[in-house]
């Protein structure tokens, strides 16, 4: 069974490269295709053979993809994957758009339908300026028709949490498999903590839509310490919303992120996630989750038992809830064995034996056919 991986671009690191290596790590042969490549800024793709697109080669792509999403449908479509049994996409954007011949199994592994296309539409006009939104209209809507005839493509869909489960039946209309995808256990907990720390932790892109400056606000009003680890377009100016309470850490190793895990009293998640890898993370570590009631984090948290919840994007909502938690947790309501134990079935040895189980199972079907 020959296979091809095809993701939407290789220029940043996340939740999704992460799943990319634990699919190399079954398919080690499976070639990279891609609509941009960066290597600069990917060094962990070093392990495939990346094949990008043509749109790849026109300047800036690689470092301003956001600017040619109208040529990426173009670039996608001009693969081939004539030789490969088994073509699986992973993809929030054009990847799925792909042409496979009919003897060719295309599965796509949705991170979510396209946001700025469908769930996150209106917000994301709302935050252009207005002689752009007037051009950036009709290049949504053009992009929404080529998105929804690219949804009827793959063969098979498999995401990546119920919620997203919803919106490829909402906005694709078609049936969905759920598979979650693989956290970090590579470094694990050597001994969980038996006593919280003093800081609440923020792991996270710094990226408008993460909410992490409505974190900062509600932390930094309760004076209370915070981390935050990452990094992104909103650094300069959520630096700036910071005073003394709030910690930043731009990059970390694996190692080191294990430490602030394990030294934190809580993580905090304040965006409505597809599903919300860095809150099972948190749980691994034996450390409870105060998040957003919305989103496919809520298929991870248990509030009250693994977390809080909080159920408005707001300061006052947040900070009620930090106030609220610190209470509670002062009182030991949290275990942190339990805790823990709920994050064992994101681990990437259970996701690679279900995802190849999966794959096999469904080409068989189709060869059967």
């Amino acid at each position: 069974m020959k296979v091809a991986l095809v993701y939407d671009r290789v220029n940043k690191w996340g939740g999704a490269e992460r799943l990319l290596l634990a699919l190399h790590e079954i398919w080690s042969d499976a070639p990279l295709y891609t609509g941009v490549y960066n290597p600069d800024s990917a060094t962990w793709a070093e392990v495939f053979k990346v094949k990008p697109s043509l749109v790849n080669k026109l300047p800036f792509t690689r470092t301003r993809h956001e600017f040619f999403a109208w040529l990426m449908p173009f670039g996608f479509e001009n693969f081939s994957f004539d030789n490969y049994d088994v073509v699986i996409s992973i993809t929030s954007a054009e990847a799925k758009g792909i042409i496979t011949k009919p003897k060719t199994l295309h599965i796509c592994y949705c991170l979510t339908p396209t946001r700025y296309l469908w769930s996150n539409r209106k917000q994301y006009l709302n935050e252009l300026p207005t002689i752009v939104r007037f051009f950036a209209k009709p290049a949504i809507n053009h992009l929404r028709s080529w998105d929804k005839i690219a949804s009827s493509r793959p063969d098979v869909y498999i995401a990546i949490s119920h919620y997203v489960q919803d919106r490829i039946k909402r906005y694709y209309k078609r049936d969905a498999d759920v598979i979650y995808p693989p956290i970090n256990l590579d470094v694990k907990p050597t001994k969980l903590a038996k006593k919280a720390g003093d800081y609440f932790l923020v792991v996270s892109r710094l990226v408008k839509y993460k909410k992490v400056d409505l974190v900062i606000k509600a932390c930094e009003k309760l004076g209370y310490k915070l981390v935050v680890v990452g990094d992104g377009k909103e650094r300069d100016k959520l630096h700036k919303l910071a005073k003394s309470n709030t910690t930043f850490v731009e990059h970390a190793t694996d190692h080191e992120l294990a430490k602030y895990y394990e030294g934190c009293k809580a993580l905090i998640t304040a965006q409505e996630e597809d599903l919300g890898l860095v809150a099972a993370e948190g749980l691994l570590y034996g450390k409870p989750v105060i998040t957003f009631n919305k989103g496919g984090v809520i298929e991870i948290v248990k509030d009250g038992v693994t977390g809080k919840f909080f159920n408005k994007q707001s300061v006052s909502a947040l900070a009620n809830a930090l106030v609220e938690f610190n209470a509670s947790s002062d009182a030991s309501v949290y275990n942190s064995r339990i805790i823990s134990q709920t994050a064992e079935k994101f681990s990437k040895l259970s996701f690679k034996h279900k995802f190849r189980q999966y794959v096999v199972s469904a080409y068989k079907n189709k060869i059967n056919i």
